[in-house]
């Protein structure tokens, strides 16, 4: 393994963007885990497997839904 390529990684919150470091780990904020900036979709990875995140996004799509349709 290259850990020179390990060095250059930089783990964040998806909850508070200025939590970052070097290491994977949790952020001191709120307790998530921290993910890696470089892996491409992470964010919403890390919602899609979060049940709360899931009925969060159903909600909103549902109420906007229910106003475009309020608008007509």
């Amino acid at each position: 393994m290259d850990h020179r390529a390990d060095r250059n990684r930089i783990y964040f919150c998806p909850m508070h963007s200025g939590v970052q470091q070097s290491h994977p780990g949790q952020c001191p904020k709120c307790g998530r885990d921290l993910v890696q900036a470089s892996t491409r979709f992470a964010l919403l990875r890390y919602m899609a497997s979060n049940p709360f995140f899931l009925a969060m996004m159903a909600a909103v799509m549902v109420s906007m839904m229910a106003a475009a349709m309020m608008m007509r």
